[in-house]
């Protein structure tokens, strides 16, 4: 597969999208990654179950880059929960590797794609609801935090995201500040991304008719546009994320979500 002017500036122009997103509400910019890649994909003639799980994989391994540039920048307000990421990120490497490594390389690229559009509705649903949690409800223990990172880590491997629709959720549900959830989120981008992205390179070793350029599942080219041009982005995302007030910011979350759902049901009920 040739990479033309106008799949560099497809890619680009994603990516610049992507990272402003990582930034703004901490979930890694692959929630928009996985249904445009896909269309790229596709539209370039590889098949519709290939296309997704190509896709799947490749949002997640930009997410090691953007995730980088969006914590330093959440980092220098103070916003990162750093005794969350330590809790979590344990089982949320396992989670990963579960995911990546085993289911997704077994489950067709349609069941994916559906799994993802329902998923990512109801996180979308729980953040526009905005119902308040009981005041005295706080995160779990160290063992309450190590099981939900492994979920967040597995759900996160099956869907191409940083986990932000997960992480956010959970973390704003046990009374953590909508603005340190989207800042710690992001901080936990980048271990959920590593495990999964090694997973992805692992599980796609023999799979046969994937594009020239592809190391696994992991579409390279797309990668290092996208990474490049998110990275520059993020720190303007976290800009705007610390200027909006939490419900609009709740806002923006989930009817971004709603949007890529609705695209990722289509393409799993056609495929």
């Amino acid at each position: 597969m040739s990479i033309e002017p106008l799949l560099v500036l497809e890619l680009a122009i994603l990516g610049l999208g992507t990272g402003f997103l990582a930034g703004l509400l901490g979930i890694g910019g692959g929630m928009l990654m996985v249904p445009f890649i896909t269309f790229i994909l596709g539209a370039r003639g590889v098949s519709p179950d290939l296309a997704v799980k190509m896709a799947i994989a490749t949002s997640m391994a930009t997410i090691i880059f953007t995730s980088v540039s969006s914590v330093r920048a959440h980092h220098k307000r103070g916003a990162v929960r750093w005794d969350v990421v330590k809790r979590l990120a344990p089982g949320i490497v396992l989670g990963a590797a579960v995911a990546s490594m085993g289911v997704f390389a077994v489950l067709k690229g349609s069941w994916l794609a559906l799994f993802f559009a329902l998923f990512v509705s109801f996180s979308a649903t729980q953040m526009l609801i905005d119902k308040k949690p009981k005041a005295s409800r706080t995160l779990p223990g160290t063992a309450g935090q190590l099981g939900a990172g492994g979920a967040i880590g597995f759900l996160s491997g099956l869907v191409g995201a940083g986990g932000g629709f997960v992480s956010v959720p959970f973390m704003t549900w046990c009374n953590v500040p909508i603005h340190n959830a989207v800042a710690t989120s992001a901080a936990l981008g980048f271990p959920i991304a590593l495990a999964n992205a090694l997973g992805y390179i692992v599980s796609g070793q023999n799979v046969a008719n994937l594009p020239a350029g592809s190391l696994g599942y992991i579409y390279l080219p797309a990668l290092l546009v996208i990474a490049c041009a998110s990275v520059l982005m993020a720190p303007l995302g976290v800009k705007a994320a610390h200027a909006l007030p939490v419900k609009a910011l709740k806002r923006v979350f989930a009817s971004v979500l709603y949007l890529l759902a609705a695209y990722m049901l289509y393409k799993g009920l056609m495929a």
